[in-house]
């Protein structure tokens, strides 16, 4: 796609800032979140809430929103969210 430079996302993007995030992102459903699905992840306080999945766009509507610049060949599921 010309007009995109043949370019496309790299990653779905923030939603919330990393502070924004940290106030506003509620801990114990974030946790919730991701033990419901399996997930391992490092998520203890609220200062590590500025790296959750909730502080990100739906992956799913990016993609969609892209749909004419990507063939999808592979989805990925986490394994893990820890922050470093």
């Amino acid at each position: 796609m010309h007009e995109s430079f043949e370019s496309c996302s790299h990653g779905a993007g923030r939603v919330l800032g990393r502070k924004q995030a940290e106030r506003t992102l509620n801990l114990e459903a974030e946790i919730a979140r991701l033990d419901e699905q399996g997930i391992i992840h490092s998520i203890r306080s609220k200062s590590d809430l500025d790296e959750a999945p909730g502080a990100y766009k739906n992956i799913g509507i990016v993609i969609e929103n892209q749909s004419d610049l990507v063939d999808i060949s592979v989805e990925l599921s986490p394994l893990a969210v820890i922050k470093g």
